[in-house]
């Protein structure tokens, strides 16, 4: 019964929230799960998060591709690979697409090689589905204003709104794998969303 579940969005979407509301509901209806997130889910992935996160000197956009990709390289072997083999449901607070997002759509990268080093850290693993919280770029920041903003939090409304249109355009080209939401509904209203899809993905899975 193995599922690999990835949330996306833009900053102060609440995927976060909707992560772990998804992970508990699992968990009270008896199924294995497991949740993580990136940058970070192992001890090197933490620092290199950090590091993105806070640096107080200037980072050019082909770093950050290449220290997300670590990250998630350690995190695919350590964590989301032997899990998935355990046949549980994992759970993943942003993925390969953030880095396509923001990386390539917001910092101007060229998306192949932004999806070629992807692909390397990967190992070609892909999500079975993909939850794309989606809200307007000023709402979304408007929800992080009141606490310390990190490197990405700082970035203009024009990089925020890139990144945005870059996550639209992938859910576009593969919506199959792609769930979009409403992110200014309610959380219950989200999560019952979120827990429809994926209760029917798991239904089909045990025919």
């Amino acid at each position: 019964m193995s599922l690999f579940i990835t949330f996306e969005g833009g900053e102060g979407c609440g995927k976060s929230v909707q992560a772990r509301a998804l992970y508990r509901r699992l968990l009270r209806s008896s199924i294995p799960a497991l949740l993580t997130h990136e940058p970070g889910g192992t001890p090197p992935g933490k620092r290199i998060g950090r590091l993105l996160k806070w640096a107080h000197s200037e980072m050019s956009p082909l770093t950050e591709l290449l220290l997300f990709n670590a990250s998630r390289a350690q995190l695919i072997t350590e964590v989301i690979q032997p899990n998935l083999r355990e046949g549980k449901v994992v759970i993943c607070d942003r993925y390969a697409d953030s880095t396509i997002a923001y990386q390539s759509y917001g910092r101007g990268l060229d998306i192949k090689i932004v999806t070629a080093i992807n692909n390397a850290a990967t190992q070609g693993l892909k999500p079975d589905l993909t939850i794309l919280l989606d809200m307007s770029v000023e709402d979304g920041l408007a929800r992080k204003s009141s606490r310390k903003q990190d490197r990405f939090e700082q970035e203009d409304i024009a990089f925020h709104q890139r990144v945005r249109n870059g996550y639209l355009k992938l859910a576009a080209n593969d919506p199959e794998r792609w769930l979009i939401i409403d992110a200014t509904q309610s959380k219950r209203e989200i999560s019952q969303t979120i827990w429809q899809r994926v209760n029917l993905i798991l239904s089909s899975q045990g025919d």
